[in-house]
This record gives C-alpha cells, sequence and structure tokens, in this order.
C-alpha cells in the first residue's frame, strides 16, 4: 500500500475499505437471512440485501466520477463482524433467540458501516467532493433506517419472544 499523505489519500483508501465491507456483507447477508425464523427479520435482510448493492452502485458511481480503483483492500473490520456473526449463527440456539443474536450481530454490522460512511461523508465534504459527500449521506441515512429497524424488531417482537423461550 502506498503511502497516505494527506484527507484526500484517505478518503480513497476509506471509499476501498468500505466498498470491501459493502462486498463481504452481500455475500453474508443471504446465510444471516436463511438462518432467520422470524419472516419480518428474513424480509429486513432481503431489503437490507438490495440497500447493499444499491450502496456498492453508488460507490462505483463516486469511483468512476473520481477516476478510482476501489479493488486492493480487504476490510478485516466487517471480516471479523461477518466471522463473529457465522460463528453465532452455528451455535445451538433456539430460533427466537438465535433471532435475537442475530439481530445483535446484524446491528453490530450497522454501526460500523454508519461509522464509516459518516466519517467517508465528513472527508468528502471537507475536500468539497460534493456529489461525493450527498452519495454517502444518503447512504449513511439508509445505514441508519435498517438499525432503527432491526431496534424496532427487536424490542417489539424477537426479544420479547426469546426471553419466554425455553
Amino acid at each position: 500500500m502506498k503511502k497516505l499523505n494527506n484527507l484526500e489519500d484517505l478518503f480513497r483508501h476509506q471509499l476501498r475499505d468500505i466498498y470491501s465491507a459493502e462486498s463481504q456483507l452481500a455475500e453474508a447477508l443471504p446465510k444471516m437471512r436463511d438462518k432467520s425464523s422470524n419472516k419480518e427479520l428474513q424480509d429486513c435482510f432481503s431489503q437490507h440485501l438490495e440497500e447493499t448493492k444499491n450502496h456498492k452502485n453508488r460507490l462505483d458511481e463516486i469511483a468512476k466520477s473520481m477516476d478510482i480503483d476501489l479493488s486492493g483492500v480487504n476490510c478485516k473490520a466487517m471480516e471479523g463482524l461477518i466471522k463473529e456473526a457465522n460463528s453465532f449463527i452455528s451455535d445451538d440456539a433456539e430460533a427466537n433467540v438465535r433471532d435475537a443474536g442475530i439481530i445483535a450481530d446484524a446491528q453490530r454490522i450497522e454501526h460500523y458501516e454508519i461509522s464509516a460512511y459518516g466519517t467517508a461523508a465528513q472527508y468528502a465534504k471537507a475536500l468539497n467532493h460534493e456529489e461525493a459527500a450527498n452519495k454517502l449521506h444518503e447512504t449513511l441515512n439508509e445505514e441508519s433506517s435498517t438499525d432503527k429497524k432491526l431496534s424496532q424488531l427487536a424490542t417489539n417482537n424477537i426479544n420479547v419472544h426469546a426471553k419466554s423461550s425455553s
């Protein structure tokens, strides 16, 4: 990896890292969906998979407009979060308890993405990359919305059922 000399270099590196994270998540979401027993949770993961594909497309648009090659970076944070989720999914757990745990893992992933997109959007704004900043903020809003949906689903449904599981 070449030396990062300024905020522009760091911004471009962050975009590569986020692209890697989204690519890894696009592969992981179907497994999380398939291991979930709650229909609403499955639908949430299906919807987020489509959003993730759109997030990658936005990153591709930013990269094209700025002549950035998004390859060459492996997001180790996302790799670890997905590894953690896969480890939990393979544990022996009652269906509602598994769903509650899958939500916990999914929210950790969402919080990472919220942080990554928030930082990248701020870099873009500081560097006067207004179009990139707008696209990154759009994705940030969608990631935050997904996190809220997962919280509501957990609080109003799945955690209640997991609490009474035996």
